[in-house]
């Protein structure tokens, strides 16, 4: 074997602390070391030529690379080691930047003896790399969106323009969600249904999107680039395309009334109605909820649309991608009993009020009490009525609800000058300029804010209801009479949402709403590729952000889909079926589903495949190996770790690529200062950690390992680190059995912005390993 070691001094980065010489005169001993260069700048043109003529004139089959961290530039030296003609998977970076040099400043030669560890652990395991190929599938460039809301709309239609064929799936018999039933939109108060009702009849009139309203997804199979679709539609009863929506014609011989769910029980609706004015599909639909089957309405058409005879159907497509943009519920405001809603009819819900307002509304526009029909003097706002409420359990903040309370307070004083409004809040949420403007406003129109949960609203002999409540700012009980009180209610997850997270095997957070890969970095992205999670589906927001939403979430489908291909992850997970027992126990572990039990044999989804490594790490046979990540190769850098034990006490460390080894780097880039007694091997997950490597590193003589990952609950793979969690504490039970400290097994759950929380970790863990002694050196009574 021939390998290339090539050693950067970084201008004075590295070298200042490391001995490079010294280092390049070690390493030159080390067997299959055939070329051992140090460079000024690795990662230069100069440098990168240096390797390239390297290989070819020295047939080299293998490159080191000992310089910064892997996440600044491993995909720098992969090109150049396709450049040179070698496959760029037999690539091994070391890490003597910042995980040595930067953080080891007080201590030169320590830090040169570590960075010749860390290039013998590299060298362990470049000789078992495998080079591996990446395999190209081809795709279909279809793409389905769970939605009309307005940020299903806007994914839709940015893909549709953009020539991708968009299937769009809604549940109710129009799309526009919540925004269409909306009277004005903060903070420029348009007309919502002005702005919304264009991109509704553009999605409708899209030659690219094919829209399916009153359906579900009831299945979803296969993986990114080709999800085969299952969808249930239910029946219109009503022919789309004879029925030219003159809802007046059969509706009006209906003899069924019932109440109108699009005004949310304001108004009345027939069995047969047309959901809103401006629905698209501009279709009537018959609910069979209420229909008697008179007949009427099919005798009254005058273009033959009624169809009694349509049944359930099942469409059946393949898709690339999927938008999830299902969108919100409203918080159900009897659940606050101490409110009287659904009690006392003059307490309407903001929603309600919304409905009101709306000139296509049960009332054309005018706000009238309930009980009396006459319009209100003095009204009440309550804010936070199901959001930031432990006792409803949402703990959360609805975002949206201050602005639309200030908004609908606005509209009414300007339609009823005279009215008294007071808006009972806790906190008035306004971030940013125009709605800190939109809020002053507001004050400005002579609105009052008073502070201070309202604690209950009972009725007078009057009529009126009492409000009763505490001035937090003045410290004082009030109980005032108003004549209605509108409630703020929060958002809520979709009904369905249990039912839309096995479908797609998504997950939830603690708040219900669908789980994305990254609040900051990867905001629309799920934890499944090819599935992208857009507008309230992930949480409360203003309209404006759900379109934002809607946008990127097209865009990252282009940026998946506009190859017509997909590479597959040459780094996924592998059975070896001659091994494999049966026992489906990594496809329980798996978090993605994507481990399939086939004639008693697990079978992997390697192209969806995450990578994580929890279930080769869970596999008692060991059957399943990860691709450049195998045991052999993790066992190989524990041995050559403890090969020479330079230094006392020697701890290994696992961290995990994506929070722990860079908050290790991050460390690094602080110039924070810890022990040299470290000696890290990146996984992807600590799930991937085997308790056969800790035991494999206490044996070859290490005094101390750590196994770090992703903080609890923000795992990269979504629940994965809880999985180390229990297998780690379990071994410990092991350790102690066996006579080994169970302190030396540390295990900690950092954040990428932890780095001196790191720094006090190793530092914690010398001191207690030097207090005890080397490993072997316990005093533990003996097992029971």
């Amino acid at each position: 074997m021939r390998i290339g070691v090539y050693i950067c001094h970084c201008g004075l980065n590295i070298a200042h602390t490391i001995n490079v010489v010294s280092l390049q005169e070690k390493v030159n001993d080390l067997e299959d070391a055939t070329v051992v260069r140090d460079i000024q700048f690795m990662c230069s043109d100069s440098g990168q030529e240096s390797i390239i003529k390297d290989i070819k004139e020295n047939e080299l089959d293998r490159v080191l690379v000992a310089a910064c961290s892997p996440h600044l530039h491993e995909p720098t030296f992969k090109r150049v080691l396709t450049k040179a003609g070698l496959n760029p998977f037999l690539l091994e970076m070391v890490n003597i930047r910042e995980q040595c040099s930067w953080v080891h400043q007080e201590e030169p030669q320590m830090a040169t003896q570590k960075a010749f560890d860390l290039i013998r652990m590299g060298i362990a395991r470049l000789k078992l790399l495998d080079p591996l190929e990446i395999e190209k599938v081809e795709v279909t460039k279809d793409v389905l969106v769970i939605g009309g809301g307005v940020a299903g709309i806007e994914a839709a239609l940015t893909l549709a323009d953009s020539g991708y064929h968009v299937y769009m799936v809604e549940k109710e018999p129009t799309i526009g969600g919540k925004m269409a039933l909306l009277n004005e939109v903060f903070p420029t108060n348009d007309c919502s249904i002005c702005v919304l009702a264009p991109k509704m009849t553009d999605v409708q009139n899209h030659p690219n999107i094919d829209l399916i309203t009153m359906a579900e997804v009831s299945e979803v199979t296969g993986s990114v680039g080709n999800f085969h679709v299952t969808v249930k539609q239910k029946p219109r009863y009503v022919d789309e395309d004879k029925c030219k929506g003159c809802v007046e014609e059969c509706g009006g011989v209906c003899p069924v009334e019932v109440s109108n769910p699009f005004d949310f029980g304001l108004g009345k609706a027939k069995a047969i109605n047309m959901p809103i004015p401006q629905a698209v599909p501009q279709v009537v639909y018959i609910d069979s909820k209420y229909c008697v089957g008179c007949g009427l309405c099919k005798q009254a058409c005058p273009a033959d649309a009624i169809d009694y005879e349509q049944k359930e159907e099942t469409l059946e497509f393949t898709v690339g991608a999927i938008v999830l943009a299902t969108g919100y519920k409203l918080f159900d405001a009897s659940r606050k009993p101490e409110y009287g809603y659904g009690i006392y009819p003059d307490v309407i819900t903001n929603m309600e009020l919304e409905r009101l307002l709306n000139a296509a509304g049960p009332t054309r526009g005018r706000v009238l009490v309930p009980s009396t029909g006459d319009v209100p003097h003095k009204v009440a706002f309550i804010q936070c009525v199901g959001s930031r409420d432990e006792k409803v359990d949402n703990p959360y903040c609805s975002r949206v609800c201050c602005m639309s309370s200030m908004k609908n307070a606005q509209l009414l004083k300007e339609r009823y000058p005279d009215m008294d409004i007071t808006i009972h809040y806790i906190d008035i949420r306004a971030s940013g300029e125009m709605y800190e403007e939109y809020y002053i406003r507001t004050q400005s129109m002579g609105i009052n804010f008073t502070r201070g949960r309202v604690a209950e609203i009972l009725p007078e002999d009057s009529g009126r209801l009492s409000l009763r409540y505490e001035d937090t700012l003045a410290g004082e009980i009030h109980e005032d009479p108003y004549d209605m009180v509108i409630l703020a209610t929060g958002m809520e997850t979709v009904s369905d949402a249990d039912q839309i997270s096995r479908v797609l095997n998504l997950t939830t957070r603690s708040d219900r709403f669908f789980s994305i890969a990254h609040p900051k970095m990867r905001p629309v992205d799920s934890h499944v590729k090819g599935i992208y999670i857009a507008g309230c589906a992930s949480g409360p927001k203003e309209i404006q952000v759900s379109i934002a939403q809607g946008s990127a979430a097209a865009s990252k489908v282009m940026q998946l889909l506009s190859k017509g291909e997909l590479e597959s992850d040459p780094l996924s997970a592998h059975v070896n079926p001659d091994a494999c027992i049966g026992c489906s126990i990594c496809a329980d572990v798996c978090q993605f589903n994507k481990i399939s039990m086939i004639d008693h044999k697990a079978v992997v989804d390697e192209l969806s495949c995450m990578g994580c490594g929890a279930c080769s790490a869970s596999c008692p046979s060991d059957a399943i190996s990860m691709r450049n990540s195998t045991d052999e190769q993790i066992f190989s850098q524990i041995r050559a770790a403890t090969e020479v034990k330079s230094q006392f006490p020697l701890i290994i460390a696992f961290l995990c690529n994506w929070c722990s080894y860079k908050c290790a780097d991050l460390a690094g880039t602080s110039r924070v200062q810890y022990p040299s007694n470290i000696r890290t091997i990146k996984v992807m997950c600590a799930g991937r950690v085997d308790p056969a490597f800790v035991l494999e590193a206490f044996e070859q003589g290490a005094d101390g390992v750590l196994v770090a990952g992703c903080r609890l609950g923000e795992c990269h793979y979504i629940f994965a680190n809880y999985n180390a969690k229990h297998r780690m504490e379990a071994l410990q039970e092991v350790l102690k059995d066996i006579g080994i400290d169970p302190e030396r097994l540390k295990v900690e759950w950092l954040s990428a912005a932890e780095g001196e929380k790191f720094a006090n970790t190793i530092e914690d863990m010398v001191e207690y390993l030097e207090k005890i002694g080397p490993i072997g050196s316990e005093l533990l009574e003996e097992p029971q």
